[in-house]
């Protein structure tokens, strides 16, 4: 029967028997994930996610969606700035790496642009570089993000940025 408990521990999260028992019994309550509950931004968001990877576009689209955002998707740098003045989002989720204009060119053109230079922007890459990460702060990026990431990383990065509305702002100098 050990087998049996270490099969469902591995597929179910259940502790094995012997595993419980050593723990002090039987849980009276599930173990809860976060310390805290997680603050989202209010319902209809708009957030714009600028990436090359249809991958990486279809991961946050659904993530976003999922916490009541509304996802808008662009796959180069030079559609995102056509979207960010035309929509106005709330937030940029913008890739460092991408062909044509890159990450860094197309922030320096958001903080440049009256229309869109006070939306908060989060940059996200799979270079492992420190000095990218000091680069893009020193640019006029609010946040950044490794590649891989998680919900965690990703929420955890935008609540910070919540006004007293629940709406993602730069934080003021």
């Amino acid at each position: 029967m050990r087998l049996f408990d270490q099969l469902k521990a591995v597929f179910f999260g259940q502790p094995a028997k012997a595993d419980r028992a050593a723990l002090g019994g039987e849980p009276t309550q599930p173990l809860e994930r976060r310390k805290k509950p997680r603050v989202d931004a209010r319902k209809g968001t708009r957030v714009l996610i600028i990436d090359d990877s249809p991958t990486v576009l279809t991961y946050l689209r659904k993530m976003f969606a999922s916490a009541g955002y509304v996802p808008l998707l662009a796959a180069n740098a030079e559609r995102g700035l056509h979207m960010a003045r035309r929509v106005h989002p709330e937030l940029v989720v913008l890739d460092v790496i991408m062909p044509g204009m890159n990450g860094f060119a197309a922030l320096r053109h958001i903080r440049r642009d009256p229309e869109v230079r006070d939306v908060p922007v989060i940059m996200m890459s799979g270079n492992e570089q420190a000095s990218e990460q000091f680069y893009v702060m020193r640019i006029g990026a609010d946040g950044f993000m490794k590649k891989p990431f998680s919900r965690a990383d990703l929420f955890g990065r935008i609540e910070p940025m919540l006004d007293e509305d629940a709406v993602p702002r730069r934080p003021r100098a």
